[in-house]
């Protein structure tokens, strides 16, 4: 897969905060975007809001983690944990319209599978193409 440009990956982060809750969209975004090293702790995030409680932040980087956007490894010694990314926006946009169109199919049957086969007739030949190569 081609390496993806600083507008795509820009967007990506967009897409993916906005599926997120507004504090728990911040904090992906320092993490995605770099504002914090590939692997810290609470203290990092906190530092760059801190208007939040150290509380705030903690609780909610541990309901990241819970909600596999973040990984957390207990540091040896320490009470502090050290989180990391569990993958790019990307990755997450990827992970939230497999949810999210299988939640659409159990939902709503063969009624969704219809109206996909409907959409996927009016894609543009542009995203036809994109769609069968990413399915090939």
């Amino acid at each position: 897969m081609p390496e993806r440009t600083a507008d795509a990956q820009d967007r990506d982060i967009e897409r993916a905060v906005a599926l997120l809750g507004p504090l728990e969209g911040r904090m992906m975004c320092a993490v995605w975007t770099g504002q914090v090293t590939d692997t810290f702790v609470v203290r990092d995030v906190h530092a760059l809001m801190p208007q939040l409680a150290y509380t705030t932040v903690m609780t909610t980087l541990r309901r990241l983690a819970d909600k596999g956007l973040l990984t957390a490894r207990a540091e040896p010694g320490r009470r502090a944990h050290e989180y990391r990314a569990a993958g790019t926006a990307a990755d997450y946009l990827v992970r939230a319209s497999h949810d999210e169109a299988a939640q659409f199919v159990a939902r709503y049957g063969d009624a969704a599978l219809s109206a996909f086969a409907a959409r996927l007739a009016d894609l543009p030949p542009e995203q036809r193409r994109r769609l069968e190569d990413l399915a090939g």
